[in-house]
């Protein structure tokens, strides 16, 4: 699930990035927490 997520947060700022659209920082900001996440969680050790 996280993944997906993760993935779906990549997609949108790739999206944001090329298209520069208005809303890119917030893309920036959602990519942002999404790699802290997955940090966390691969810190963590969990497994999916």
């Amino acid at each position: 699930m996280l993944e997906s997520v993760a993935i779906a947060l990549v997609l949108l700022w790739l999206l944001g990035w090329v298209s520069s659209v208005t809303l890119g920082g917030l893309i920036h900001l959602l990519l942002v927490i999404a790699l802290v996440v997955v940090l966390v969680r691969v810190i963590q050790g969990r497994r999916p």
